[in-house]
Order: C-alpha cells, then structure tokens, then sequence
C-alpha cells in the first residue's frame, strides 16, 4: 500500500470488533513512515495515532521513518513524542537502523534528540564499530 496525500486519513475504529480496520490503519501509517510522507503522518497523529505505536514487528514509524532515511520525518516524529530508543521485536533500535544504513543526517537527528548508542543488541555503536563509522556517533 503505498501512500496518498489525496486520501482522507481513516478515523479510528470505534470498538475492538474492528481489529482489521486497526491493522489496516497501522500499515499506512507505517507505509507513510518507510515513504517519508510527513504530512500524511502529521495527520494521522493529529487524528490521535499514538507516536510509538507498533506494528507486529515491533517496529514504530519512527523506526521506519530512520531506517529509510527520512530525516524530516524522523523530526517531526520525534518532537511529537516518539520514542528514539524504542527496540522493535529483534531488539534493534533507529539509531542503530540508521547506522546500519548510513544515514548520517538521520543518526545526528535521533543523537540530537537523545538516543542512546548503547541499547538495542547490536547497539548502534556495535552496529558503527562493525561497518568501520564510529564517526557516525560523535
């Protein structure tokens, strides 16, 4: 499901009979998150999607939105309150994803918000060390 600036963002269900309206709402966020669609995400977390809302991978967009390389994204997640530390299921943070990735502006983004190099397993500094950019962290 790729994302449509055109297309009105869901409400969210009204009951819990309605798990796969949920899960559908979820994936798009998390499609917006891995395209870069800020304003798509900025709306849906006007409309009350929580910031650190996972999928079933673990994953938060903010996590999506690093390991594409979505710096702009990243921002506006993280000054809405998405968690910079916030392990998805295999225990790997965005900092550590967007090391992995060598995505330079996004590392400083998530450093400048607080991440901490040491969590996740591998931990972004591991993750650095590995690929031979410890510069990445400063």
């Amino acid at each position: 499901m790729t994302p449509d600036r055109d297309q009105p963002v869901p409400a969210a269900p009204a009951d819990e009979d309605t798990d796969s309206e949920l899960a559908g709402i979820v994936a798009f966020a998390m499609d917006c998150a891995r395209q870069g669609e800020t304003d798509l995400l900025t709306r849906y977390l006007d409309g009350g999607f929580p910031a650190n809302h996972p999928d079933a991978d673990g994953n938060t967009v903010v996590m999506l939105a690093a390991y594409h390389g979505h710096v702009d994204t990243v921002a506006m997640l993280l000054g809405r309150g998405a968690d910079p530390d916030r392990l998805n299921a295999r225990g790997q943070s965005p900092l550590a994803g967007a090391v992995f990735k060598g995505e330079d502006a996004v590392v400083a983004a998530l450093l400048h918000a607080g991440a901490d190099p040491d969590v996740g397993t591998p931990s972004a500094r591991a993750t650095a060390e590995m690929f031979g950019r410890a510069d990445l962290l400063g």
